[in-house]
């Protein structure tokens, strides 16, 4: 529908050199509104050249600076003239790491926008349409989390038609229980029922099984241990590797895989945390014990806080939290060197993994439980199914992925929302057994005797 034209439509009006409204100059009246509404805070605007300015149309040369100064009114806003909300959107179809590590360093406002925090939220909470994270701490890290989660989901887009899959079976001769990824995803170490412990180079994948599989461990012609491996720790270029001959072996990495000592524990060593000024160990004989694996290793303490063997442990520098098969997670306080807290739950746990305050955890329920540190404090704040029929045996959680691995053979790819998406499923016949991510690599341990390796796109 066409509108009646009014008393300021009469194109009458238009010629009328009478008027004195007419002496304004629109080009200076649009650079006016450019400079006062649209364009950023006074400090981010480079001052105006004498040339870019228009002259009064009184002026006999004013149609030739009246015509350059047009074009400068068209191009000066640039970019930063934009709404905030269209900036974002912009940004959002760059790759995050390059938003926060390069446009930072463009100018302030692009700094100052990439810098807040409700910025990375938004495009968190808009890449996984779904509440995240499970638990919000106080500085919780929204730029690495965003960027962790772009990753991961490029990464297993597709159901993970872009990874790249092998297959290394020609190292062990029984069930594989234990996996651990070193120097950034480059080694790979296997702990296996045939008492081995085996080094691999994953950067020859796709190469001849020769040159995959470095070494086995140890200086013994038959195996590493005298009893099945059961866990494997790393700290640095230091490993130690646990077994159910009541032994843990130390190895350093950077001598070629040389041992340089040994502890004699009085149970099988079910599980292994290690830090740079402690080495912790769970038991069959329901002890946590500590060493330093500085002096000896020398023994500081060790103590029976469960009622049934201990399956899974995790230190820091301020807590050690122990999970047994008596269906307990004991919290204990390095500092003060006293059980902080006792949980009874209602399945037992079979390991666990953490980042910052969150900890998680899988059971014998094939359930997931989601624990956090409120002031010192554990609490459990979520459990999850996430299609897991069996025991859950291995665990790994970051900001931005979520891998789980079960004896319903399944391996499960998350993204940790609440509840967590699963985005990939992979299947293995024997089950799997443990599951490690580290870099561009993911490694499970399968029980039918080899390491289901996938590598990502860096």
């Amino acid at each position: 529908m066409e509108l009646p034209l009014g008393p300021c439509d009469d194109s009458r009006g238009w010629d009328d050199d009478s008027d004195s409204e007419s002496e304004t100059d629109p080009d200076a009246q649009a650079e006016a509104y450019v400079a006062r509404v649209l364009s950023p805070p006074k400090s981010e605007l480079a001052t105006l050249r004498p040339s870019q300015l228009s002259t009064p149309a009184s002026s006999p040369s004013a149609s030739g600076p009246r015509a350059a100064s047009k074009v400068s009114a068209v191009s000066e806003p640039g970019l930063l003239s934009l709404p905030p909300e269209l900036l974002l959107e912009i940004c959002s179809y760059l790759d995050a790491r390059l938003v926060l590590h390069v446009l930072s360093r463009v100018c302030h406002a692009l700094r100052n926008l990439v810098r807040d925090h409700v910025t990375w939220r938004l495009r968190a909470q808009r890449r996984v349409r779904a509440p995240y994270p499970v638990v919000e701490e106080k500085n919780f890290d929204w730029p690495a989390a965003c960027i962790e989660l772009e990753q991961h989901l490029s990464r297993w887009a597709e159901d993970g038609r872009w990874a790249e899959y092998f297959c290394l079976a020609n190292g062990h001769i029984s069930s594989i229980d234990s996996v651990l990824l070193l120097q950034g995803g480059a080694l790979c170490l296997s702990g296996s029922r045939d008492r081995n412990v085996n080094l691999w180079d994953l950067r020859q994948l796709g190469m001849e099984p020769s040159q995959v599989l470095v070494k086995t461990l140890g200086t013994d012609r038959f195996s590493t241990h005298k009893g099945w491996v059961w866990s494997l720790a790393a700290q640095d270029h230091c490993v130690c590797s646990g077994s159910w001959d009541s032994t843990v072996k130390l190895w350093d990495m950077a001598a070629d895989g040389q041992q340089f000592g040994e502890i004699k524990a009085n149970s099988a060593v079910l599980c292994l945390s290690y830090l740079p000024d402690i080495l912790v160990t769970g038991t069959y004989d329901k002890k946590v014990t500590i060493y330093d694996p500085r002096a000896g290793p020398a023994l500081l303490k060790s103590q029976r806080l469960h009622s049934s063997p201990v399956l899974a442990l995790l230190a820091d520098d301020q807590h050690i939290i122990s999970g047994s098969e008596d269906r307990t997670l004991v919290v204990v306080d390095r500092r003060a060197n006293r059980v902080l807290q006792r949980l009874q739950l209602d399945s037992y746990l079979l390991c666990m993994s953490h980042q910052d305050m969150q900890l998680w955890t899988g059971d014998n329920e094939g359930l997931l439980h989601v624990f956090t540190n409120r002031d010192g404090c554990f609490q459990h704040v979520r459990s999850f199914n996430v299609g897991h029929r069996s025991h859950i045996t291995g665990i790994q959680y970051s900001l931005g992925a979520l891998y789980t691995t079960s004896t319903d053979k399944t391996l499960r790819v998350h993204v940790p929302t609440d509840p967590p998406r699963t985005i990939c499923t992979r299947r293995h016949d024997s089950g799997f057994t443990g599951v490690c991510a580290e870099g561009n690599l993911v490694v499970a341990a399968s029980g039918g005797l080899s390491l289901e390796v996938w590598r990502l796109q860096a």
